[in-house]
């Protein structure tokens, strides 16, 4: 039997990192995982570890979401647990940087949050139940130099998180923000050996989800924030 009141998980912007810590804490759970990202190839390995099935999808495009969300339910059952994943950043000066670029990010990081958003709340009305998990990042409460695409779209997911958790969350449903703040361990981005615990676990980050999720819906946390014990930002 599952430790968490969920069935089922969808993420959506999935891949290494945050996301593929969560799939395997919600796996070990007992829920069906779905995986979702616009290459599904690259979420084999993850998949075939932890018995989750991958769908491709363009966060971005409303139909696509819809049908994303219809082949979960057809495989997986109706999604009780969505996290959204995406997002993108288009760095450079606002002088210079190009339109473009501004628009597919905020597309990615906040337009997609809501179309995950919308499916989501559609199915759990209709159950009274369910949780929504958005995440931001340091992005989401502060602009920095040549960052204004990633915070402009982070400043939307997390106002559409606020104005979705007091929407949904007397009819039932969990939505939570997560503000990352701080970089993230990979293999890419290795932690300074002279600066230990300067960076943030994935593991311990998505340990950090599931406690929200096991949260008693009288005492629900609508946003919380991680960030390095060391950190002095």
């Amino acid at each position: 039997m599952s430790s968490l009141p969920y069935k089922t998980a969808l993420i959506i912007g999935a891949g290494v990192g945050i996301s593929a810590s969560l799939t395997r804490l919600l796996a070990a759970a007992g829920l069906k995982v779905g995986l979702a990202a616009r290459n599904k190839d690259k979420l084999a390995g993850l998949a075939a570890e932890t018995g989750a099935v991958a769908f491709a999808a363009d966060a971005t495009d409303p139909a696509a979401v819809a049908r994303l969300f219809e082949a979960v339910d057809a495989q997986l059952g109706e999604p009780d647990v969505v996290i959204y994943n995406a997002s993108a950043r288009a760095p450079g000066s606002v002088a210079e940087i190009d339109p473009e670029a501004v628009r597919r990010a905020i597309e990615i990081s906040a337009f997609g949050g809501f179309l995950a958003t919308q499916q989501a709340a559609k199915r759990m009305l209709k159950q009274g139940n369910g949780a929504i998990l958005l995440t931001g990042a340091s992005a989401s409460v502060k602009g920095f130099p040549l960052s204004a695409a990633f915070a402009m779209g982070k400043f939307a997911l997390r106002g559409l998180a606020q104005s979705a958790a007091r929407e949904l969350g007397p009819k039932g449903i969990h939505v939570a923000h997560f503000v990352i703040d701080g970089g993230v361990r990979s293999a890419a981005r290795v932690e300074p050996t002279d600066r230990p615990d300067s960076m943030l676990s994935p593991d311990g980050i998505a340990q950090t989800y599931l406690d929200v999720l096991r949260q008693p819906r009288s005492a629900w946390s609508l946003e919380v924030e991680l960030r390095p014990w060391v950190e002095k930002f």
